[in-house]
């Protein structure tokens, strides 16, 4: 009989956050981020023709603290509502093997003070499902501050 050798697949995730003010000032964050259940079903069902599945092209942030399927409190005005579709640029790029991490890449342009406190990462422009998510300390923005989040999921 052959031996079967194990085969581990893991999904490591990580988010750098960008601050730039008016000067030109910047304030950079790289941090881990959580891989939800409901997400990692859908990488599943992603494989699966039979099942199927949406990718992911939308950010979003807020002030609160992250369940395990949504943001605590999505920001919806002043320059913090969600990012999608043309607003974030998705990639593969190369972290250990060729092409094994997902990217995505917008920016906020803010109009309002705010206090951001989380991140999601999801599949659609309202509700939909939480891929993966992050809260963090607290990162203040003033209006034409920016916030560029680069995030990248490696299947390693």
């Amino acid at each position: 009989m052959e031996r079967m050798s194990s085969n581990k697949i893991k999904l490591i995730g990580t988010i750098e956050l960008v601050l730039r003010n008016k000067e030109g000032a910047e304030i950079r964050r790289l941090i881990k981020n959580t891989i939800t259940a409901v997400g990692k079903a859908e990488v599943a069902g992603l494989m699966v023709v039979d099942v199927g599945g949406t990718g992911c092209d939308y950010i979003a942030i807020g002030t609160g603290t992250p369940t395990t399927t949504a943001l605590g409190g999505e920001i919806v005005s002043g320059g913090g509502e969600r990012r999608g579709g043309a607003n974030v640029t998705g990639t593969r790029t190369t972290t250990s093997t060729t092409n094994d991490t997902a990217q995505w890449v917008t920016t906020f342009t803010f109009a309002a003070t705010l206090a951001v406190t989380e991140a999601g990462l999801l599949n659609a422009a309202a509700a939909g499902t939480m891929f993966a998510s992050q809260s963090f300390s607290v990162i203040n923005v003033i209006s034409t501050d920016t916030l560029t989040i680069t995030w990248r999921i490696q299947v390693a």
